[in-house]
């Protein structure tokens, strides 16, 4: 008996293209939709630093349960309850709303606001020189200005402001929980980035997190 063997055809660019982008389908699993966070307790800015790498996420705990949050795959809700037409007129407030109107995030918890702020509790004592951290504002997209201040009184201390230029840059103690107010001059979709940095009391090397964007929907 004899055998043929019949020679192996090759198949074509189209083929192969529709092959690849099966497959690619196949193992790539569906991107999940953003969490819309409301109302509750987070540290936006979360800081660890473990196994020699400094880490910036969102610790979530609007419910009986932290999550640590990738912040990309998070949205920050600032509800019409967050709406301020009072802003004061007097030279301090300059940096914030416009035409006396602002949409804030409170520094002290109100309810059906989120309480937003940041922790840096996660980042031993001694790991960094002199115990200080660097927050870094490095840019804003959006409708307007954004703005992050603290106010005793009716004075406010101004930390972060887009309107005055970027980047900006705080020095932040390590061991630290802070509150502060949270402004957007005007109602929309805002992207926010900010990145953290620190120099290593062992070795003088400066880490970073690199670069993290925020989401924040403002709404009028």
């Amino acid at each position: 008996m004899t055998l043929t063997l019949r020679p192996h055809r090759a198949r074509s660019a189209g083929a192969l293209a529709a092959a690849a982008a099966f497959l690619l389908a196949v193992g790539s699993p569906a991107q999940a939709a953003p969490v819309t966070l409301t109302s509750g307790h987070v540290d936006a800015l979360d800081v660890d630093y473990a196994s020699g790498a400094l880490t910036l996420d969102l610790l979530d705990e609007t419910t009986g349960t932290a999550v640590d949050r990738t912040p990309s795959d998070v949205i920050l809700s600032v509800p019409v309850a967050a709406k301020r037409t009072n802003v004061p007129s007097t030279a301090p407030w300059s940096f914030l709303g416009t035409g006396g109107t602002a949409w804030i995030l409170p520094q002290s918890q109100a309810g059906g606001l989120l309480w937003a702020g940041w922790n840096t509790t996660g980042v031993p004592s001694g790991t960094f020189q002199n115990d200080k951290l660097t927050f870094s504002l490095t840019g804003v997209s959006g409708p307007a200005g954004f703005s992050v201040y603290t106010a005793s009184g009716s004075t406010p201390t101004v930390l972060f402001d887009s309107g005055d230029g970027l980047p900006d840059s705080l020095s932040v103690s390590t061991g630290a929980h802070t509150h502060a107010n949270w402004g957007f001059d005007a109602a929309g979709t805002y992207k926010v980035t900010f990145s953290v940095s620190g120099v290593l009391a062992a070795t003088g090397q400066t880490v970073t997190t690199g670069a993290k964007t925020y989401t924040f929907q403002v709404t009028n």
